[in-house]
C-alpha cells in the first residue's frame, strides 16, 4: 500500500515533489456558504494546480485534538458559532480543510498570487474571492499568521504571511505578487528560519513594508515603478505646482527630498514656469529656500526664467 511521504522524507529525497501542508486556520476564512465546497474552492484559487487530501492526517488530528475540542466547547458556551451549528461538524470541517489539505509549492504560490491579485487567479483570470474577503483574509494573516511571532513579523516585515509547521510560508505583497517558501528547519516559535530571514531581506531591499516611505528612504527600491516613471511623475508635479502657484504642494515636494531644479524635455524648470506666470512668491521660494539656479537655460540654451518674463511681470525684475 502506497503512503504519502512526510515532509521530512521529502526533504531527504529530491526525486519526490515537494509537498507541504496548508497552515491551519487560514482556510476557514476563505470559504463562505455561497461559494460552494472547500476543496473545489481552493483548487480554483490554485488555478487547477495540485490540491490533495491526506486522510491519515485527518484521522490523526481528529483523534488528538483535545485542545481544539476544549476551545470549541468554550466558544460554543459563549455562542460564538452560528445558530444551528453542530460543534462536531464544525470540528470535522476544520480538521479536513485546515489540517489535512496537501499542496505543492507551485500550487501554494498561485494561491498567494490570487490573494495578492484581489481574489482573481493570475493563471485562469477567474474572480474566485470578492475584495472584501481578501481584505479580511490579509488582515488576519498580518495580525496572527505567524504564531507568537506575528507581532514582531508585522513590525519587521509588514506583510501578510502564513507559516506552517512543515516549514512552508505563504507571503502576500498586495497588488504585486504572492510568494511561497519551503525550508523545514524551524525556530522555537514554529516558523521557518530561512523563510523569515528571506522576508526580512526582501523588505530590506524593496519598499514592500506597508509603512515604507520611498521618497524618504532612497536606499530602497520600488519594483512597481521604473526609474523613468518616478522621475517623470516628480517633474510633472513640480512643474504644474509652480505654474499654478501652489506653494503648499512645492513645500511638500521639497520636504520629500524632490529636486526642484529638474527640468522637462524642453529644459523648462519650475522656476521658468513660476516666472512666466508671474508667481513672485513661488520664485522667491525656489531661489531662497530651495537654492535652485537663478538663471537656468532651456533646450535652446536661452535663459527665460527671469529676464524675458520681466517685461510682463516687473515685480520679478525687481526681485532679480
Amino acid at each position: 500500500m502506497k503512503t504519502n511521504p512526510t515532509p521530512r522524507q521529502q526533504s531527504l529525497d529530491p526525486s519526490i515533489p515537494v509537498r507541504v501542508f496548508w497552515g491551519k486556520r487560514l482556510q476557514l476564512y476563505l470559504i463562505s456558504r455561497d461559494r460552494g465546497g472547500g476543496n473545489g474552492h481552493i483548487e480554483r484559487m490554485a488555478g487547477g494546480e495540485s490540491i490533495e487530501f491526506n486522510n491519515d492526517v485527518f484521522m490523526s488530528e481528529r483523534d488528538h485534538a483535545d485542545r481544539n475540542y476544549a476551545l470549541g466547547f468554550l466558544m460554543s458556551e459563549y455562542k460564538c458559532f452560528p445558530e444551528g451549528s453542530a460543534l462536531q461538524e464544525c470540528m470535522d470541517f476544520y480538521f479536513q480543510v485546515s489540517c489535512s489539505v496537501e499542496v505543492t509549492c507551485d500550487s501554494m504560490v498561485v494561491i498567494a498570487g490570487t490573494l495578492a491579485n484581489g481574489g482573481v487567479c493570475p493563471i485562469t483570470d477567474e474572480a474566485v474571492l470578492c475584495p472584501g474577503t481578501i481584505r479580511n483574509v490579509l488582515s488576519l494573516m498580518h495580525s496572527c499568521g505567524m504564531y507568537d511571532f506575528s507581532g514582531q513579523f508585522a513590525f519587521k516585515v509588514g506583510l501578510p504571511a502564513k507559516s506552517g509547521v512543515c516549514g512552508a510560508m505563504l507571503i502576500v505583497v498586495p497588488g504585486v505578487m504572492g510568494i511561497c517558501t519551503w525550508s523545514p528547519p524551524l525556530d522555537s516559535l514554529g516558523n521557518s528560519v530561512r523563510g523569515v530571514q528571506f522576508c526580512e531581506e526582501v523588505v530590506r531591499v524593496f519598499n514592500f513594508h506597508m509603512f515604507d516611505n520611498i521618497p524618504r528612504n532612497s536606499c530602497k527600491r520600488d519594483p512597481r515603478k521604473t526609474k523613468c516613471e518616478i522621475t517623470g511623475t516628480n517633474v510633472i508635479n513640480a512643474l504644474f505646482s509652480a505654474a499654478s502657484g501652489d506653494l503648499v504642494a512645492l513645500r511638500r515636494l521639497k520636504m520629500a527630498g524632490i529636486d526642484l531644479s529638474m527640468a522637462d524635455y524642453d529644459g523648462r524648470t519650475p522656476l521658468h514656469l513660476a516666472a512666466a506666470e508671474g508667481h513672485l512668491v513661488i520664485v522667491k521660494f525656489l531661489l531662497e529656500q530651495c537654492g535652485v539656479p537663478h538663471d537656468p537655460k532651456d533646450r535652446e540654451h536661452q535663459s527665460t526664467a527671469l529676464a524675458e518674463e520681466s517685461n510682463t511681470h516687473p515685480g520679478l525684475w525687481r526681485h532679480g
